[in-house]
Order: C-alpha cells, then sequence, then structure tokens
C-alpha cells in the first residue's frame, strides 16, 4: 500500500472512531447563530473560520475521549464491538494523542475569538469530556448530552456577539430537546446490554415503551421551540415552511420505530435527524436572504 493510501485509510479510521459524518446535527445550529447574528453585528470570514474550527475541535475530543472511555463497554457490546478501540485498528494512546491535539486546537481557536471564549474553553472541555461517564451512574445522561451538544450555537453567538440572548437560548433549546429525543431513541438498541452492564440510560431503566413515549414528547416540545424561532428572530414564511416539513420528519421518525422492532433507528438516528438540522440552517438562510436580507 503506498503512504497515500494509507494515510487515507487512516484518516478514514480516524473519521469512523470519532463519527465525524454526526457533525452535521450540531453544525448547521451553529452556522443558524451565525446567520442570525449577522444581523446584529458585522461577521469577519477569519471568526468563521475560528468558529468552525472550535466546533469540530471541540467534538473530535470530546468523542475520541468517549471512545477511550467506553473502550471495554463497547468491546462486551455486540453492536459496538467492532469499534475502532476494541477492534485493534486505533490504540488507546492514539486515541488519546488525538484528544489532546484536538483540545489544544480548540483551546487556540477559542482563545482566537476573544478572552471570554478562550477563558471558557477549559470548562467547555471538562463538561464534554463528563458526558463518558454519566451513562454510570444516570439516566439523565440522555439530557446532559443535549445540553453538552446544544451549548455550540449559544457558544458561536457569545463569540460573535459579546453576550447571550434569550433567543439564540431558544435555538439552543431546539438543538437540546433533539438530541435528547433521538438519543433516548438510539438507545433502545442497547436496552438489554445496558441492563446487564449496570448502566444507566432511559430504556434500560424505564423500558422501551415508556423511552419511546418520552423520545416523542421531547420531540414534540423541540417543534415547538422551532416556531418560536419564528416571533423570536422575527422570521418569515420561508421559515414557517420548513419548519412545517421538519415536524412533518420527526412524525416520520417516529413512524419508523416501534416498539417490537427497532431496526429503523439507525436510518431515523442519521439520514433524518441529519436532515432536519440542515432543513432548519437552509430555512433561516433562505428567509433572511429572500426576505429582511443581511
Amino acid at each position: 500500500m503506498s503512504p497515500l493510501h494509507k494515510a487515507i485509510d487512516t484518516t478514514i479510521t480516524y473519521g469512523q472512531m470519532i463519527k465525524f459524518s454526526h457533525s452535521v446535527f450540531a453544525l448547521p445550529f451553529v452556522l443558524s447563530a451565525v446567520v442570525l447574528a449577522a444581523r446584529e453585528t458585522p461577521i469577519h470570514a477569519i471568526e468563521l473560520l475560528f468558529i468552525l474550527v472550535a466546533v469540530v475541535s471541540a467534538r473530535t475530543a470530546a468523542m475520541g475521549f468517549n471512545r477511550i472511555a467506553d473502550a471495554k463497554l463497547d468491546a462486551g457490546n455486540p453492536r459496538t464491538a467492532m469499534r475502532e478501540i476494541p477492534a485493534g485498528k486505533i490504540s488507546p494512546n492514539a486515541a488519546l494523542l488525538l484528544v489532546i491535539l484536538s483540545s489544544m486546537v480548540f483551546i487556540i481557536s477559542a482563545a482566537a475569538l476573544g478572552p471570554l471564549c478562550r477563558n471558557l474553553s477549559i470548562p467547555v472541555l471538562l463538561f464534554l469530556f463528563g458526558y463518558s461517564y454519566t451513562k454510570r451512574f444516570t439516566l439523565l445522561c440522555h439530557f446532559y448530552l443535549g445540553l453538552a451538544i446544544a451549548m455550540a450555537p449559544a457558544a458561536a453567538w457569545v463569540a460573535l456577539t459579546g453576550s447571550l440572548s434569550l433567543e439564540v437560548l431558544l435555538l439552543s433549546a431546539v438543538l437540546f430537546t433533539h438530541i435528547a429525543g433521538f438519543d433516548i431513541l438510539y438507545a433502545c438498541q442497547d436496552t438489554d446490554f445496558d441492563k446487564k452492564a449496570g448502566l444507566h440510560s432511559i430504556p434500560a431503566r424505564l423500558g422501551i415503551r415508556k423511552a419511546l413515549l418520552l423520545a416523542r414528547t421531547l420531540h414534540g416540545i423541540c417543534a415547538l421551540f422551532i416556531f418560536s424561532l419564528y416571533p423570536a428572530f422575527d422570521l418569515g414564511p420561508v421559515f414557517i415552511i420548513f419548519a412545517l416539513i421538519i415536524c412533518g420528519l420527526l412524525i416520520l421518525e417516529h413512524s419508523m420505530v416501534k416498539e417490537n422492532d427497532l431496526s429503523s433507528i439507525p436510518i431515523a438516528f442519521f439520514h433524518v435527524n441529519s436532515i432536519i438540522s440542515l432543513l432548519l440552517f437552509v430555512g433561516i438562510l433562505l428567509d433572511i436572504w429572500t426576505g429582511k436580507g443581511f
């Protein structure tokens, strides 16, 4: 194998370990915050670059840390036994190096966005790393994950405007309920393993039926938060059209998952949820572009 092909294979392996493709869940929300903030303050290309680098590096560090922390658990779970660390494709030391380097990139990029972001960078990293242990002692782990990821659009807003507003917190609330809801759905796949391993999750503790009901409730609340963006940011009819489409996809997602048939969860988890995130961003972008302009 040539050095180039080896480098490509290694990059793909690391990308699979940190599920780089799953960045599509949160990144559109960050871009939505940027677009909305641009109506209040000038946005420079270098600021956008540092925000994107900060988001990707923080997520890489957090996912790498999670894979290290969960390596033994992943090895014992048939669904996750072939993940990169338990399968021997990536060593724990190599994954730790990735976490360290990604953390450094995050801290540097945050510092480039100003003193406030610099001072908050390490506490944010520690909070992100903390998620990896929550499933060991609380079924609120799904909500912790939602909160960890929901910080991203609010952080981008603070980086650009220097303050935190109720409006952007509504955007973060959309992401919080979105993530917490589909993480509960995703956890249904590991109900039996979580029980045997003594792990805490809502499906393992409450059962799949109640877990699905809670996930539907969270996504119903998510829909309400989405529509709350309309008056909060003074958006227009284009956004409403996209919001209705998103609600339809949320209904589709839950219609795909049955208590006695969880086989569609991977499709609902990745494909439908990634489309929802992208549609929200496109809806906000097009509404501002065709309506009031930047």
